[in-house]
């Protein structure tokens, strides 16, 4: 898809007269950086309900997209990231989104293999004793390349016999612990984190039209093809017919239009 193409649809849509969904199309015309800082910001204001947007943003961007977006937010609210991060949350979730907008990480090849076994079993019995001292934990998700995490994360699974994502979660999970699955998800794999989201999203009763519009419109001009094939990979139909049976109106002609889909 053209981004020319794109931005004329997306202008017929709004001389049409169009006021729904209008939030999306203004994301979607904010410059990356900007629109990850506005979506942080909503997602600091929706408490534990945003924590994940948070976490999206601090493990799927690289090292230098994630200061540009603690620029725009600085630049926006007149705030830091990290200070408006620190002063709605406590505890364990504090340390980690803290620790997660605050790195800046090694973005080269370089593995340490000893440095992995040793960092999978501590974030084994950090895993296994969920009530306990998370703080090894958040030291090695939030200071470890992610070309290092990910041997991190493949000596688990060799280790200890399942992915490490495995049995982090279940119906008494803390926010933490949500948190943590979902940094390890984005930097394990983004993509197939992106793609569940969607699958939520547009699954069961209502669509989440927050999370539709948040994935579609913050990586339709990164990886969103990739992210529709594995779509259609996992459930055997195209994201955008998929897309189109759940929305309607102008939003669903401008979700739509970023997934490439003509009329």
């Amino acid at each position: 898809m053209v981004l020319s193409h794109i931005a004329s649809r997306v202008l017929m849509i709004l001389d049409n007269g169009v006021q729904t969904k209008q939030r999306a199309v203004y994301r979607w015309m904010l410059e990356p950086a900007d629109r990850d800082a506005v979506l942080a910001n909503v997602a600091i204001k929706n408490g534990s309900k945003g924590y994940h947007v948070i976490v999206e943003i601090a493990c799927v961007l690289s090292a230098d997209e994630v200061l540009a977006v603690k620029r725009a937010y600085h630049n926006r609210y007149k705030r830091s990231l990290e200070e408006d991060v620190a002063t709605n949350t406590t505890g364990d979730i504090r340390q980690l989104l803290v620790g997660l907008v605050t790195a800046y990480r090694y973005d080269g090849d370089e593995v340490n293999a000893k440095l992995a076994k040793t960092e999978a079993d501590i974030l084994h019995e950090s895993i296994k004793e969920k009530k306990g001292n998370h703080e090894e934990a958040i030291r090695i998700l939030t200071t470890r390349s992610k070309t290092q995490l990910l041997a991190t994360f493949n000596r688990y699974r060799d280790d200890h016999g399942a992915s490490i994502t495995k049995k982090l979660l279940d119906n008494a999970s803390t926010d933490f612990q949500k948190a943590l699955h979902t940094a390890i998800r984005c930097i394990n794999d983004h993509k197939k984190y992106y793609e569940k989201v969607l699958r939520n999203a547009i699954k069961g009763v209502g669509t989440d039209e927050d999370a539709l519009t948040r994935v579609v419109v913050s990586r339709a001009e990164k990886d969103l093809r990739d992210i529709k094939e594995l779509y259609y990979k996992r459930n055997s139909v195209h994201l955008e017919d998929a897309v189109a049976k759940e929305i309607s109106g102008d939003y669903k002609k401008f979700i739509l239009t970023l997934l490439g889909k003509e009329d």
